[in-house]
């Protein structure tokens, strides 16, 4: 995948970065850890501008995100905890954990979001609970522009920084997905173990 990355990035430059953080904010197994650090890399080369770099990964990565916080928006509350409350196991939630979650979202929604898009697998999933909780559009814009515009200064730094080494941050940052979604996987399962449902 990395070949195909820096053939884009290399080939299309700005527009590749923006097309890149858009695929990366629509299918999360595309990492922005494979992405930017070697944007950041061709910004120290002399082939790219840095500033234009982090504006190109913001922008993508924005546009991306608002998809997934449509189909929240649209998809609804209600149809969410009829689902909960028919496939509660499965889904290792209740339509009570859904008021929950809802109030606690809408008292703290733009911070989650700010920091969801720091954690790998969790920035593009942020998004459809914004949706769901009907956050306001221009907090949830604003927050995912500042939350991305900081992680992807700190991608194009580590790739500006290492230079011809940019592989080195792949070598730190990617294996930070997997343990993520690896996480994910076993905090589900433990939930789906562990499900009773509300009296």
């Amino acid at each position: 995948m990395s070949d195909w990355i820096i053939s884009i990035i290399t080939d299309f430059g700005y527009l590749g970065i923006v097309l890149l953080m858009l695929l990366e904010a629509l299918f999360p197994p595309i990492p922005s850890e494979m992405i930017i650090p070697f944007a950041g890399y061709s910004a120290a080369t002399g082939a790219l501008d840095p500033f234009l770099v982090v504006l190109g990964a913001t922008f993508g990565s924005t546009l991306g995100a608002i998809p997934w916080f449509l189909a929240g928006w649209f998809f609804g509350l209600d149809r969410c905890k009829w689902l909960a409350n028919r496939f509660g196991r499965l889904l290792t939630i209740s339509s009570n954990d859904i008021d929950i979650a809802d109030r606690w979202f809408d008292r703290y929604g733009w911070t989650v979001v700010f920091f969801g898009r720091l954690l790998p697998i969790i920035r593009t999933l942020i998004s459809v609970p914004a949706g769901l909780t009907r956050m306001k559009p221009h907090w949830f814009v604003l927050a995912s522009l500042a939350g991305m515009t900081l992680w992807n200064i700190i991608l194009v730094s580590a790739g500006y920084l290492l230079h011809e080494h940019y592989h080195l941050a792949e070598a730190w940052l990617d294996p930070l997905t997997y343990v993520v979604l690896g996480g994910v996987v076993l905090i589900y399962l433990w939930r789906v173990i562990t499900w009773k449902p509300h009296a």
